[in-house]
């Protein structure tokens, strides 16, 4: 894999910023030729370093308005009872994110729903449901203040 050099990272950022741009006007923004731009970006694709890009899409204008942070807590820490959590939660469309993390709780959640009593609903059939879960707890975002911002490198 190749070190980063100043025109690799300028080329991240932008495209961290807007991952539309032609590669003309990306070029111009790193001043670079439009074939080195274009080369680049190949490699930090091919290299890994861009895993891929998306569209972000508001929550509200979908119906899905509503974002919870759930903490899970699972009766045993085993590398069996890991797996089954993760691939079960990974399967859930209303999770948008699922990380294990170190504290008080063994994952934290990321779920978008329509409202409160959407996410009741979810909570009661299908989150509690989890393999393993043996206990939740739900922080509702009231206003989400910054979202998946930029990395900085």
């Amino acid at each position: 894999m190749t070190e980063l050099d100043a025109y690799d990272r300028k080329i991240l950022r932008e495209l961290q910023a807007d991952a539309r741009l032609p590669n003309a006007e990306l070029a111009r923004r790193v001043a670079l030729s439009p074939s080195a731009c274009h080369r680049r970006t190949r490699r930090l694709f091919d290299e890994g370093y861009i895993l891929r890009t998306t569209a972000l899409v508001d929550p509200a204008k979908v119906g899905r308005g509503g974002l919870a942070l759930v903490g899970v807590v699972l009766d045993r820490s085993t590398p069996e009872s890991f797996a089954a959590f993760e691939q079960a939660a990974g399967a859930l469309p209303f999770v948008l994110e699922c990380h294990l993390v170190a504290g008080d709780f063994d994952y934290f959640l990321k779920v978008r729903v329509k409202d409160m009593e959407g996410f009741g609903r979810l909570h009661a059939e299908r989150l509690i449901a989890l393999p393993g879960v043996r206990q939740t707890r739900t922080f509702f975002v009231m206003k989400e203040v910054k979202e998946m911002g930029p990395l900085d490198f």
